[in-house]
């Protein structure tokens, strides 16, 4: 079973609006824990969707107009995936998506690669999330120790990694920095380890 890690940074949180301008992903055996293939490229767009970016969002990426400029056009991004993962054999049942927050990630990459395409190529369905991962293991962990879970818990990557001693992500944020924390995370988590 391969994990496709993945981390997009964007012009902003809504993908009606915003665009991707950083994608990146690594493939992991999750067996022999090999990297399998990585892939990250900055995304090029008009200054129309420039112009529309939220400066909270940009403040976290640190991507400037001439950053975002130097970029491929996405349709370049596109075929490169596309290319990507048919050399890996990426299928469903074969490989599941691992994000930190699938709901956002999935929505800017189907502005990539739109989700008919995903369907034909029976690209994965399934994309999980580490935090309910960690939810998951903290509250065997819990019940093992016959101790109640928290009022309150912070389920960021951050606070996740803050947990297992791990540095948080560095800032400002990179698509492939995301990628490279979120699976440092997950072994942490797990309690496995990636070559």
């Amino acid at each position: 079973m391969d994990a496709i890690f993945l981390d997009i940074e964007t012009t902003g949180l809504d993908p009606f609006k915003h665009r991707a301008i950083d994608l990146a992903c690594k493939i992991v055996n999750l067996n022999s824990g090999d990297i399998q293939g990585r892939y990250q490229s900055i995304i090029k767009h008009p200054p129309s969707v420039w112009d529309q970016r939220d400066p909270s969002s940009i403040e976290v990426n640190g991507y400037t107009w001439e950053q975002v400029e130097t970029g491929k056009p996405v349709e370049l991004v596109r075929q490169e995936i596309l290319q990507f993962f048919s050399s890996l054999k990426i299928e469903r049942g074969k490989a599941v998506f691992i994000c930190q927050n699938p709901a956002f990630d999935r929505g800017f990459f189907t502005q990539i690669v739109d989700i008919y395409t995903q369907e034909r190529l029976n690209w994965p369905y399934h994309w999980l999330d580490l935090a309910s991962m960690y939810w998951a293991m903290h509250s065997l962990y819990l019940k093992e120790m016959s101790l109640p879970l928290p009022e309150k818990m912070n389920l960021s990557k951050n606070e996740i990694a803050k947990e297992y001693m791990i540095p948080p992500e560095p800032h400002p944020h990179r698509a492939m920095n995301g990628v490279d924390h979120l699976i440092t995370c997950y072994q942490a988590v797990l309690g496995v380890h990636f070559n």
